[in-house]
């Protein structure tokens, strides 16, 4: 029981410093870069840890992710999950027929159908635009 509670303490330990060195390194790169670039205001500590907090919360869940990992706990656990999707990902498409596989390909392609028609589209424009400007450098 107390190894336990020993390991739990040096877990919340390690992850709080590794918050404040974050905290401190965001404080640190905003200050340099962001008021010179951007004209925005310089942050405090306590802004950069909430800064650092709200992007976590936004972009990397409230668990799991980099900070997760990096106290030891979710790396294994995390690659074996990849595997496991990948597996179960690979077991149905060999269970597919062949028509369900051309099905399952025309839905995965619709997205690059889309980029690829609007991709052509601002070619096609770009290409307008070179024509006019050689007709009227010929002028």
């Amino acid at each position: 029981m107390r190894e336990t509670f020993k390991f739990r303490f040096a877990g919340v330990f390690i992850m709080l410093a590794v918050i404040a060195v974050f905290g401190a390194l965001v404080m640190l790169l905003w200050n340099a870069l962001v008021p010179a670039l951007f004209g925005l205001p310089e942050l405090n500590y306590l802004q950069a840890t909430g800064l650092l907090l709200l992007a976590r919360i936004l972009f990397g869940g409230l668990f799991g992710g980099l900070g997760h990992n990096l106290i030891g706990s979710g790396g294994r656990r995390n690659s074996m999950l990849g595997h496991h999707h990948a597996n179960r990902l690979r077991e149905k498409w060999m269970n597919m027929s062949e028509d369900e596989r051309k099905e399952f390909m025309e839905k995965e392609r619709g997205f690059l159908r889309f980029h690829n028609h609007f991709h052509h589209f601002f070619d096609e424009e770009e290409g307008q635009k070179e024509e006019q400007a050689k007709e009227e450098k010929n002028e």
